[in-house]
């Protein structure tokens, strides 16, 4: 959950590790910090700071007349310990200068084991970390390191640089890194040797990178680049390439980075499945994933993290009454201490953006130990998720920066969709006819968030209401019930208002107590089979003196007075109405985010890639 990177090669390391941190600060920016290697005296110089990458570089003078072109940084988002300088990384101790991300879960006894009560500075994981290591450390970077990591229960992905503290001795050149879950890529390109945390920081100097084989040492040398196991072995990585570039992960010349992901939703949906339709029906031929894995299902499990585990909800409301299999979603991190029913005619699905979400991993990993095929829905190439999986699905959605997931969330649904074609086809549930429809109707769902996005002056003067709101409810009947929860989880990750979603049915058993005169009541009504359902549970909060605002199709006529505010969507199949929908509680919390003068590309507490348990 924190940005790493280092450098070493040519060009100057200050102003390229800043430059990569403003990059990275979605994955962390409590707090920020470099170390570099003046290239005349060998000697390491540390700045950081609480707060932004950009608290970070009004600091970059204090390194004027250092020359250096070897150098790590850091963003992060706090596990242990306050948010303070002190607490920021890079981390020093003896003679090791290290960063890192990740939880160290021993970091108490290892307090104990090496006598570190009262030489200690802070109150991070991570310089017990950096202690272990310059306590192994006797010269040998790659023995000390070999010898610490044996040491640490948890995950971490680690840049350590070492320094002697006698000055007659030359401190070493090289950057090294290790990785256990925690994320690292890594690439070898003209202007040096980069590693990072996320592709996004090296995208400037070279679309081709490698992931960080786990427990394997990667040195970063002038210029070169080495990878070896934990017994010397020479390691030849793979290569992949990005297909997207630098100006994918930026602003393009909107105000966040969260409104040009909105926008960039209708192209993104349209990239992600044209590829895989092939004479008008669905197909994984180019994803090597057999229709074989899709017969004889007993269940199908759904595990997934927040946004993503929405999108699962609606992939089960779409698939499940057509195949009339069980469909479980699962919150990942409840997983594997509930002992599932999961064997080997189980498919388990695991939806994540990054393909790094721990949570996600440890369930997968669980359900492939008792026997379930596995098919990954991620974004990002070579990520632990894709790797583990039996099989993998890639959404393209390209780099996705802000906090708050908008256009990853459809995508993940339109390839579910997908993917629920092609097992109903597989299993004989559905007419070639029916599924061709079905495609028709998947194709047609760009357009209709287009008419969203085309028009959302609407939406902006709804939040007018909500900005000044300080709780909110969302209320919906089945899909509308999914989407309730994801535009809940929206509005308060990035405005802070307190929101919740309910079923609307369920109001009347208990939750109706908290409405009262004025309070926002978000109703979604675009589910035509309990449409009449819904609009009696909008009637029961209207008369307790609520402000619905309320989201249906254009061509339904409601009475005038059931609601304060009526946004519309275009007319379309129940299953097809959530993409133009998610687009309008997308847009209505980053409207009253911004009215509220708050950092909606990162909000408070936040990290994108969420890398620890």
């Amino acid at each position: 959950m924190c940005g790493i990177i280092g450098y070493n090669g040519n060009l100057q390391a200050p102003g390229l590790l800043i430059e990569g941190l403003e990059r990275l600060e979605y994955r962390g920016y409590d707090s920020a910090g470099i170390a570099v290697k003046d290239t005349k005296t060998s000697s390491f110089h540390v700045i950081k700071t609480v707060g932004k990458v950009a608290e970070l570089k009004n600091r970059l003078p204090e390194l004027d007349g250092i020359s250096s072109t070897c150098g790590i940084g850091h963003t992060r988002w706090a596990t242990h310990g306050g948010v303070c300088e002190v607490n920021a990384h890079p981390h020093t101790f003896g003679r090791v200068v290290l960063l890192h991300n990740g939880i160290i879960e021993n970091h108490r006894e290892l307090v104990e084991k090496f006598g570190l009560k009262g030489k200690l500075k802070t109150q991070t994981d991570t310089e017990i970390a950096a202690a272990v290591f310059d306590a192994y450390y006797q010269g040998n970077p790659k023995e000390a390191i070999r010898k610490a990591v044996k040491e640490f229960i948890g995950t971490y992905a680690f840049c350590i640089m070492f320094v002697e503290e006698d000055e007659a001795e030359a401190s070493t050149d090289e950057i090294y890194a290790i990785r256990s879950v925690s994320p690292l890529v890594a690439t070898l390109c003209d202007d040096g040797a980069f590693i990072s945390s996320d592709i996004t920081a090296l995208i400037k100097y070279t679309n081709k990178y490698f992931v960080v084989p786990e427990n394997h040492i990667v040195t970063l040398g002038k210029n070169t680049m080495t990878i070896e196991d934990m017994r010397g072995h020479k390691f030849t990585p793979e290569y992949l390439t990005v297909n997207w570039d630098i100006s994918a992960a930026q602003k393009g010349g909107y105000k966040h980075y969260m409104m040009k992901e909105i926008m960039e939703q209708p192209d993104v949906i349209a990239a992600t499945i044209h590829g895989r339709i092939s004479d008008g029906l669905p197909s994984l031929a180019n994803d090597n994933v057999p229709d074989d894995i899709f017969k004889g299902l007993h269940s199908i499990q759904i595990v997934a993290c927040g946004t993503a585990m929405h999108a699962g909800m609606v992939f089960k409301a779409m698939i499940e009454p057509i195949l009339r299999v069980p469909v479980t979603v699962n919150i990942a991190s409840e997983y594997r201490y509930q002992d599932p029913i999961v064997d080997e005619h189980t498919l388990v699905i695991a939806i994540s953006q990054s393909g790094e979400t721990i949570d996600t991993l440890e369930a997968l990993r669980l359900s492939k130990r008792y026997g379930a095929t596995t098919l990954a829905v991620v974004n990002v190439q070579g990520s632990s998720i894709a790797r583990e999986s039996d099989y993998v699905v890639y959404t393209y959605a390209g780099p996705e920066i802000a906090v708050a997931s908008t256009k990853a969330y459809t995508v993940q649904i339109a390839t579910l969709y997908l993917i629920g074609c092609r097992i109903a086809l597989a299993n004989k549930k559905m007419t070639q006819k029916a599924a061709k429809q079905f495609i028709r109707n998947l194709e047609q769902v760009s357009a209709h968030i287009k008419s969203i996005l085309d028009n959302q002056e609407p939406i902006k003067k709804a939040t007018k209401y909500l900005k000044k709101a300080t709780d909110a409810f969302f209320i919906g009947r089945g899909n509308d019930y999914a989407l309730s929860l994801e535009g809940s989880l929206k509005l308060k990750e990035i405005s802070y208002i307190h929101a919740e979603a309910y079923a609307a049915g369920e109001l009347k058993h208990g939750t109706i107590a908290l409405i009262t005169e004025g309070v926002p009541v978000i109703a979604v009504a675009t589910q035509r089979t309990v449409f009449s359902k819904t609009i009696s549970n909008i009637r029961e909060v209207n008369a307790r003196g609520a402000y619905v605002i309320l989201i249906m199709e254009e061509q339904t006529v409601v009475d005038k007075d059931l609601c304060k505010i009526k946004l519309t969507i275009p007319e379309t199949e129940d299953v097809f109405s959530v993409f133009p929908t998610s687009a309008i509680l997308q847009l209505i919390a980053y409207y009253s985010a911004d009215a509220r003068g708050l950092d909606v590309d990162m909000p408070r507490n936040l990290a994108k890639s969420v890398t620890v348990e």
